[in-house]
């Protein structure tokens, strides 16, 4: 098959709709790269920054085993913080073990799975954020 251009003609005046001569392939493939490198970069960040994340979740899980006997409330106030500590610990893990984008696969199936856990857990993390901006 032939390679179609979509050059213009010598004397046309030159417009927005012009590519230079390319192909409609070279086109579509510009066209994917420039949409997928902003994501690309993002990706790249968060995933350089995985390590220090996991980090600091891990040393909160760490502080709240270690604060947790002291905290006032009594044993079941103290069974709650080593709970939420072992799942800051395990969310450290996590973070270790997978990139960006499969946090971001899994993310979504989570979502998909429980649409209605989504909403409200949006919908509270919303109200939290309003409250806190518009306290003065």
């Amino acid at each position: 098959m032939p390679s179609e251009t979509f050059a213009t003609p010598p004397n046309a005046p030159p417009d927005q709709h012009s590519n230079g001569g390319e192909t409609p392939m070279d086109a579509a493939a510009n066209l994917k790269s420039r949409e997928s490198s902003p994501q690309r970069s993002t990706a790249e960040k968060i995933d350089g920054q995985r390590a220090e994340a996991a980090h600091g979740l891990e040393s909160g899980g760490a502080h709240l085993h270690a604060k947790a006997e002291t905290l006032p409330g009594g044993p079941r106030i103290a069974r709650a913080a080593h709970a939420a500590a072992d799942t800051l610990t395990h969310t450290a893990e996590y973070i270790r073990k997978h990139d960006a984008a499969k946090m971001m696969a899994d993310a979504k199936r989570v979502v998909k799975d429980n649409p209605a856990f989504a909403l409200l857990g949006a919908a509270l993390i919303g109200f939290a954020l309003g409250r806190l901006w518009s306290r003065d």
